[in-house]
């Protein structure tokens, strides 16, 4: 039989990372596709709602192009290529003419559609439209966690049409946050950084933060000036009773957490003070490389820790992000 067998770690019943191997006929890639060999893949806390999942588990991807199919000619062979959460869309839709894929109805996305691979993998094969090239000034290791955390606070940013005059908050300082905080401060924003105590006030003047409040315990917060985007990238939902008063009229909510339950908010304060709350994901494609652009020309980078692609070093990796031990990204190393 030709082709290639591939390894991959999937989820299970249990919450157990399973190696399993499988076999791919590279002789028939489709005409728009690409195999890659995959080199470094990021951890997000996304992976760990599908860990008891039978699927391929990661979707911040990176690796090197092995082989295209014969319509592709964006990509060559040795080139470095990332993928993040979309996979494909219909591209003919409203959403997508007007270069919102990510919104399509008929979207593949991780999770839900080609489960049979993913990032934690020694390959995979994509659609060439929907992996993005990774600039040199990138490394692989800092590339992995762009292709979902760092495009997503990117997005966030983007679509509220952030400008250098605002004043932006981020609450928490962990995987996505310590992100969000680089690149405010980098499109010229007063950062303002919520976090549950002082332990990171200095890390987070670090990455750009012009302003640190430590909220455990507080009642209300004292800012000044409130700020005119609040980005929440915590785990969980905040107070929102803390919050809402910090954030100016006509103001901004984008909450990034992934939760569970309903999300419940002082009706009367977004009424009167016509705050907007704002929905956000991954971004599309263009946005994406937007994103990548940035990153490269302005140094934006992730604060990663190394774990080797593996059985052991997945579970390693898991259970020190579930436990709030990782600073801020763990990236698996092939």
């Amino acid at each position: 039989m030709s082709g290639l067998n591939v390894t991959v770690y999937k989820g299970s019943k249990e919450g157990k990372i399973v190696k399993s191997e499988l076999h791919r006929d590279t002789l028939n890639l489709k005409p728009d596709e690409v195999l890659l060999k995959i080199t470094h893949a990021g951890l997000c806390g996304t992976d760990q709602h599908y860990k008891t999942s039978d699927m391929v588990l990661g979707h911040e991807g990176v690796g090197i192009v092995q082989q295209v199919g014969a319509d592709v000619d964006n990509f060559t062979l040795g080139d470095r290529a990332g993928w993040g959460f979309l996979h494909d869309a219909c591209l003919h839709c409203d959403q997508c003419l007007s270069g919102n894929e990510i919104y399509c109805d008929k979207r593949a996305m991780y999770g839900g559609a080609d489960t049979d691979q993913g990032a934690f993998a020694s390959h995979a094969v994509w659609k060439a439209a929907f992996l993005f090239h990774i600039p040199e000034a990138i490394s692989s290791e800092e590339a992995a966690p762009l292709m979902c955390a760092g495009a997503t606070v990117f997005n966030a940013l983007h679509l509220i049409n952030v400008r250098a005059t605002d004043r932006v908050g981020v609450v928490g300082i962990g995987g996505l946050g310590h992100l969000a905080i680089q690149f405010a401060s980098k499109m010229g924003c007063e950062v303002v950084v919520f976090s549950g105590t002082d332990s990171k006030r200095e890390e987070a003047k670090q990455l750009g933060a012009s302003e640190f409040y430590a909220t455990k315990g507080l009642k209300k917060i004292d800012i000044g000036r409130p700020v005119d985007h609040l980005l929440v990238t915590t785990s969980a939902q905040p107070d929102w009773n803390l919050f809402m008063p910090v954030v100016a009229s006509m103001g901004t909510i984008v909450p990034l957490s992934v939760s569970e339950g309903e999300l419940a908010m002082p009706y009367m304060t977004i009424v009167i003070k016509g705050i907007r709350v704002q929905g956000c994901i991954c971004p599309s494609r263009g946005v994406h490389v937007k994103m990548l652009r940035f990153a490269a020309f302005h140094g934006i980078k992730p604060i990663t820790q190394k774990f080797q692609m593996g059985v052991e070093g997945i579970e390693d990796a898991m259970k020190r992000l579930d436990s709030g031990q990782v600073r801020y990204r763990a990236v698996l190393v092939a």
